[in-house]
């Protein structure tokens, strides 16, 4: 088990999560803390995160992806520590207490539900006050350019009116996401662009040393506009 210090997190090493790993450092390291993640799947953040010290509760739709997350965590020697609940992002008091989470993660989950509005206040609610909420989204301005950069321009026009695209996911501007979370009763204390660059380097982790170089550069992009402006997706650190 690694020390909540250590600078290196688990699974840091990907260029694609590292800015969000940095992102969360400075609340990690100030202690064992009660996490809970929403829509966390199979563990991609709560298996690291509890071999830090920190006790997660997973909160997922998916019977079989609670099923794997348990055999990750009992692989790595966290069972202990990370439990499992099947239930809804946008109905969480159904499962979760309030004031329960120092820090809850919601990675990828506005996108898909009913109601961003009634699942940002649900987030809200099961963290204690002064606690901590993560929010990754897809970015609307980095889909809008994709779709025009790949000869699609109708399907960039639809995105850039919030129109759908044919998929169920919803993506966010960064002054809407300001609005939804302060509806909620969080304020955001900093916000980063992921996958800057990323994505347009597809054998980026082929050689170390050249994933090294990208992952000091999505670092400092991240934090920086207009380049976070346009990276794949925004991460907002909100507070009660």
């Amino acid at each position: 088990m690694s020390s909540s210090t250590d600078p290196s997190p688990p699974d840091s090493g990907s260029t694609r999560t590292a800015a969000v790993w940095a992102a969360l450092e400075p609340i990690l390291a100030a202690g064992p803390l009660r996490v809970l993640d929403v829509g966390g799947g199979t563990g991609g953040f709560a298996v690291p995160l509890a071999q830090r010290g920190h006790t997660v509760t997973v909160v997922d739709p998916s019977p079989d992806a609670l099923a794997l997350l348990a055999r990750r965590a009992d692989a790595a020697g966290v069972a202990a520590a990370v439990s499992g609940v099947q239930g809804d992002g946008d109905r969480l008091a159904e499962v979760v207490s309030a004031d329960s989470a120092d820090l809850v993660l919601c990675h990828h989950v506005l996108e898909f539900v009913d109601e961003p509005v009634s699942a940002a206040a649900a987030l809200a609610t099961c963290v204690r006050t002064e606690g901590w909420v993560s929010l990754l989204v897809a970015n609307q301005a980095a889909a809008v350019l994709s779709r025009a950069v790949g000869g699609r321009p109708e399907e960039a026009l639809a995105l850039l009116h919030g129109q759908p695209d044919g998929t169920r996911h919803r993506r966010f501007g960064i002054g809407e996401l300001h609005d939804l979370v302060g509806q909620a009763g969080l304020s955001v204390e900093v916000w980063h662009g992921v996958r800057v660059v990323a994505d347009l380097l597809p054998t980026l982790e082929a050689g170390a040393e050249q994933s090294a170089v990208v992952r000091q550069l999505e670092a400092v992009l991240a934090q920086r506009s207009p380049y976070r402006d346009l990276a794949t997706d925004l991460h907002l650190l909100c507070r009660r």
